[in-house]
């Protein structure tokens, strides 16, 4: 229930917020694809990584619905959020010190 409100939001605003979200997350889908066939060097794997989080925030943000849940189930993501930004971390030092 939304405090400033007092009503519940209606099908159509969860439709139109969802249809809203997925479309930005096919845009970075198919934005991410394209940068796989430009060939820009280091900057493609960056770029790549850069959309990946964007994905991933957007999921986390409004489909899991972080932002309204218990300071323990934050603390749970952003725990596992940091696992994955060290794992993506110690990948890109991985390809960055490759030879091209």
């Amino acid at each position: 229930m939304n405090p400033q409100q007092g009503r519940l939001p209606t099908a159509g605003t969860w439709w139109r917020r969802n249809g809203l979200i997925w479309l930005a997350l096919m845009l970075l889908l198919f934005s991410s694809t394209a940068i796989a066939y430009v060939p820009m060097g280091r900057l493609t794997t960056a770029a790549g990584i850069v959309i990946a989080v964007i994905k991933s925030g957007l999921v986390m943000l409004f489909f899991m619905e972080l932002t309204k849940s218990k300071p323990l189930i934050r603390l749970a993501a952003v725990a596992g959020l940091v696992f994955v930004a060290v794992l993506f971390t110690l990948t890109f030092a991985d390809v960055l010190t490759r030879p091209s």
